[in-house]
């Protein structure tokens, strides 16, 4: 079989490809150019690119193969998110590969600030030794504001406290016993702004966001205070940063992103470049060596994943987190459930409850629910199912879609059950748990039939009353044609009521003889499961 084929349409690290591994054809173009770009995606499962390569509509529809879009870094601005997902295409990133870097950044920016690093260096370099127009300040017992204490924010709050800094933080969305875990104390924006020295922002950019340090928050900081943003260009009002650094109602501020990049001629920022006051970097909060591995590595990880058919703890159109161990055997169960199901089910589905009953209900198991959406689409549908697409599938087709989770499960340590109502009025469930220390998956119930089967490739599901030589009459007729059984279970509710026969093969029968022995034992389900690998 030939390998799959994964593109890598800028320059990556060679650390990138080695985690890649030898399972994929790896091929190389060149994604500023886009015809050489949309020719080469024609073949590709997966392309890995950084900021350069524009991933939008049109190099999606040019690629029909594809399963997954990789950015080796953060920002996504490159790819468009909406069109990937309506086609089933996966899209992760690295957003954890910079994080130190960025930190790292931010304390260059607060000590370039005090010590006034930059300015000094550029008169030294001129010839001029002018060491009393470079006095700064120290940052001993002085007042940090980290407005976002999330990991870059803790990060640098660690950093800063080595210096004998106070920190304040303010996010709405930290619990003070996780401030006070990072020794941080939590103040509202206007208490953090009138207190610091020194104030750095680590918000991501949203409308609400955008601007949201602008002329009332500067009035309200400390003349002799400083402004750094290393996060998202935009989140500081320029035009109006600019008024505060020449008013001096601020001592001067340490960008490294800006609202265009790079800084258009005769624009604000490129006023701001100017001031003497400002400390500035192009972008540098993911330039460094290790942050650029890292991003290439973590995204080549996530490629692997995601070609494997797993979810993708960084895919950022995927719902859910990382995966606890306990919840990972189970997703490929749910998988099968779900194909089982909907190769049982008589009429389309309306609604459908993922309910997982036992200790896996103290876990975070809402990939179940994905991955049993992923079974029940797998084989009803004409288009490539995935994670990504599968909810898709299902608000499309106006199915609504509970998790339900219950601590109690009588005879398994686990149990999950596909339950659904169907359009005719009808309702099917289908059950199944993992057994033993290898984890087997099983077969336990269909519409509260017992069983315990292991789920094998080919099964066939007979519904039928329950009387003498049903079985000698089945057996004999696959027998004949050559169809070897080699595992059957039989439930019954009571003597002489419906029986549910379910027969484990080794080949597919055909259609025709499903029929004929469907009529010969009169059987009112009758239908063959064919398990499609993930």
């Amino acid at each position: 079989m030939s390998k799959p084929i994964v593109l890598i349409a800028e320059e990556l690290s060679p650390a990138t490809i080695e985690a890649l591994g030898p399972d994929f054809d790896v091929r190389n173009v060149d994604g500023t150019d886009r015809p050489a770009l949309l020719a080469a995606l024609a073949d590709a499962q997966a392309v890995l690119v950084r900021s350069a390569t524009k991933v939008d509509a049109e190099a999606i529809a040019a690629a029909p193969k594809l399963k997954v879009i990789a950015r080796a870094g953060v920002g996504l601005d490159n790819v468009d998110i909406k069109t990937a997902t309506s086609a089933g295409v996966m899209v992760v990133n690295a957003p954890t590969s910079n994080i130190i870097s960025a930190a790292e950044l931010t304390v260059g920016h607060i000590l370039s600030l005090a010590r006034r690093i930059p300015a000094a260096h550029a008169s030294l370099a001129q010839g001029q030794w002018k060491r009393s127009a470079y006095t700064g300040t120290e940052l001993y017992e002085k007042t940090l504001g980290i407005i976002g204490l999330g990991r870059i924010g803790a990060l640098i709050a660690a950093r800063m406290q080595a210096f004998g800094v106070k920190v304040v933080a303010y996010d709405p969305y930290v619990t003070s016993a996780r401030a006070q875990q990072l020794g941080v104390q939590l103040l509202t924006l206007d208490e953090l702004l009138a207190e610091s020295d020194f104030v750095t922002i680590h918000m991501p950019k949203t409308p609400e966001t955008t601007g949201m340090i602008g002329t009332e928050q500067l009035k309200a900081m400390k003349p002799t205070a400083f402004v750094i943003n290393v996060a998202r260009g935009g989140l500081i009002d320029e035009g109006q940063l600019l008024e505060a650094l020449r008013a001096g109602e601020i001592a001067g501020a340490g960008l490294d992103v800006f609202t265009n990049e790079p800084p258009l001629e005769g624009s604000v920022a490129r006023e701001l470049l100017s001031l003497p006051n400002v400390v500035v970097t192009p972008h540098l909060g993911a330039s460094t060596d290790e942050a650029q591995e890292k991003a290439g590595v973590s995204v080549a990880r996530s490629v692997r994943l995601a070609l494997d058919g797993e979810l993708v703890p960084d895919a950022v159109n995927v719902a859910g987190g990382i995966i606890d161990p306990y919840v990972r055997p189970g997703i490929a169960l749910v998988e099968k459930l779900g194909q089982i199901f909907s190769a049982l089910a008589s009429s389309p589905l309306t609604s459908v409850d993922v309910e997982v009953h036992g200790e896996l209900s103290e876990y975070d198991v809402s990939v179940l629910k994905l991955a049993a959406l992923k079974g029940l689409f797998t084989n009803i549908v004409s288009e490539s199912v995935s994670y990504v697409n599968a909810p898709l599938l299902a608000e499309q087709r106006g199915i609504n879609v509970r998790l339900l989770t219950d601590a109690d499960s009588a005879e398994y340590r686990n149990v999950i059950t596909i339950r659904g109502a169907l359009s005719d009025g009808t309702q099917l469930s289908v059950s199944g748990t993992l057994t033993g220390p290898k984890q087997v998956e099983k077969l336990i119930g269909i519409n509260d039939y017992a069983l315990e089967l292991p789920i094998e490739k080919q099964h066939i599901v007979m519904l039928y009353t329950d009387r003498p030589g049903i079985v000698a009459i089945y057996g004999q007729r696959f027998g004949d044609a050559g169809v070897n059984i080699a595992g059957m279970q039989i439930a019954r509710r009571e003597a002489g009521g419906e029986a549910l026969s379910v027969l484990t093969v080794d080949s597919r029968i055909d259609d025709a003889l499903l029929e004929s022995v469907r009529s010969e034992i009169d059987a009112s389900v009758f239908q063959q499961i064919e398990i499609t690998e993930a």
